[in-house]
């Protein structure tokens, strides 16, 4: 993977503000590769510790990891079953976000 895909990735996410998520989809598609969520997922799943993959998640509100679970609770997200509650609510799209 490139290493310029995978740095554009891991700033956009460190934008994700406290106690709201986004997911793979909406950062390929806001760094203009619509069709390359997995890209995204394999690219967070090495990044570096001040990166808060955590908030990064699947569509629909699923947690890809887990691990983070306990890591979206301590900002305030209820999760159930492995769903963010209000996910609708708590979407950050960078899209919108970034170009207001």
């Amino acid at each position: 993977m490139e290493e310029r895909f995978k740095k554009q990735v891991y700033e956009v996410a460190k934008l994700i503000p406290h106690g709201r998520v986004t997911t793979y989809g909406a950062i390929a598609k806001a760094l203009g590769y619509p069709n390359h969520s997995r890209h995204v997922g394999k690219a967070m799943g090495g990044c570096p510790a001040d990166v808060p993959a955590h908030r990064v998640i699947s569509s629909g509100g699923m947690l890809a990891v887990s691990g983070f679970q306990e890591r979206l609770e301590a900002e305030g997200l209820v999760i159930k079953n492995c769903r963010v509650k209000d996910f609708k609510k708590l979407f950050w799209d960078p899209i919108k976000e970034l170009n207001d």
